[in-house]
């Protein structure tokens, strides 16, 4: 670490105020998340480091801070390590660097965050969820069913719609996400990630963790919010295209592939496995850190135990998680079981029904039409699949933790 008063490589002076970036403090029980706003860098302290950063933080000299705390706790503390965490986490200030303003820079979009979630809105929002669903029990045509997503006989348009058209209202999903955090004054980033072998987009809100837990369950519900918000509107929207007899337009039928598809994607925050926005939701409630991860280490346990094979070490999980993840582990056995039955009701049918239909088509010698939507199809299945794993080579690549620098001279 570089000296922080005149950035040497010759270690701290402990006999001078450290210099700190302004920091926000979270009191939880007997941990304390401290961290910076502007960079998104948090770390989780026992209160007694907290109070020592926030000696730190107002100007105390860390040897004066250690003397305080060896007096008090009867222990003494390794400030030189301390000091190091600190500036591996960006919370020291070089001399070099501007001194921090004295207040933050608003988030940009913060008013209008407030605005699309504020009382008379999510009234707004309840009133269409309501109508979407009293006109689709009322209109049993209009009920969500695999069959929607064929609502024309080209294969390729579907997929195209159910790719393409879907961005827009992954953008409204991840859109509420962003603004429910900006509402906080918490900035966002949107990247490209993968699940399995989907391309999805991800909004990250590290800057939760540093708001009271009361205030981080609109931001984590928000995007599925939008999803029933989309789905009732696009079912609506198809119900105003019916004819006088009943029958769907080819407008109709869009908009209720469109919904079904959006709904689908509902389901999805079942599959606790993926780290859904359910599965964030289970963890803020239950104030735990890594519960997926615990409850597939107990789970391994117990097939180690019954083949005798030496267990995983247990002391590193946190104690909220090994709590939840006795019974979490069912949940998550009944993600995977989800998927199994969405994959033989819904996504077996439908690739059944569409691939049969190609195969067809290049064995009967159809028209030039049908032989070119069937080849746009297999390129553009191949595609998206090729396009996620580029995605999760590049990410699997980014948690690869750098290999050592040789220097040679």
């Amino acid at each position: 670490m570089s000296s922080p008063g005149d950035g040497a490589a010759a270690g701290p002076d402990l006999d001078r105020p450290l210099p700190l970036y302004p920091l926000v403090y979270l009191e939880e029980g007997d941990e304390v998340t401290v961290g910076r706003l502007d960079t998104d860098s948090y770390a989780v302290f026992p209160a007694d480091g907290a109070q020592l950063l926030r000696s730190l933080a107002d100007g105390v000299p860390p040897r004066e801070v250690a003397r305080s705390y060896e007096a008090a706790n009867g222990e003494s503390i390794d400030m030189l390590d301390l000091l190091s965490t600190l500036d591996d986490l960006g919370f020291v200030r070089a001399a070099s660097d501007p001194a921090p303003a004295a207040s933050a820079a608003p988030v940009r979009w913060q008013r209008l965050g407030q605005a699309v979630f504020s009382r008379p809105a999510l009234a707004c929002y309840l009133l269409i969820a309501v109508l979407g669903t009293v006109e689709t029990i009322r209109v049993p045509q209009l009920a969500p069913r695999p069959g929607d997503l064929f609502f024309t006989s080209y294969f390729s348009l579907i997929e195209l719609t159910l790719y393409l058209g879907q961005i827009p209202f992954l953008l409204v999903h991840e859109g509420f996400h962003a603004l429910a955090g900006r509402r906080l004054g918490i900035p966002s980033k949107l990247r490209i990630s993968h699940r399995l072998m989907f391309v999805v987009l991800e909004t990250s809100l590290d800057g939760l963790v540093a708001v009271p837990r009361r205030k981080r369950y609109l931001p984590i519900l928000a995007g599925m919010l939008a999803d029933v918000l989309v789905a009732a509107l696009l079912t609506l929207a198809a119900d105003a295209t019916r004819s006088a007899d009943g029958a769907l337009p080819f407008a109709g039928r869009l908009c209720l592939a469109l919904a079904y598809a959006t709904l689908l994607r509902l389901v999805w925050q079942a599959f606790l496995y993926l780290r859904t926005d359910v599965y964030v939701l289970l963890c803020t409630f239950l104030h735990c850190q890594d519960l997926h991860g615990t409850a597939g280490g107990l789970l391994r346990n117990a097939v180690r135990r019954v083949l005798g094979r030496p267990l995983l070490d247990e002391s590193a999980w946190h104690p909220s998680d090994r709590r939840a993840a006795r019974w979490y582990v069912w949940l998550m056995v009944a993600g995977y079981a989800l998927t199994l039955v969405l994959f033989a009701e819904v996504a077996l049918p439908v690739g059944y029904r569409i691939v049969a239909g190609v195969f067809d088509r290049f064995t009967e010698h159809a028209r030039l039409g049908p032989l070119l939507d069937s080849t746009l199809l297999l390129a553009l299945t191949v595609g998206q699949l090729l396009a996620a794993g580029v995605i999760a080579v590049r990410d699997r690549r980014r948690a690869r933790p750098p290999a050592p620098v040789t220097v040679l001279g």
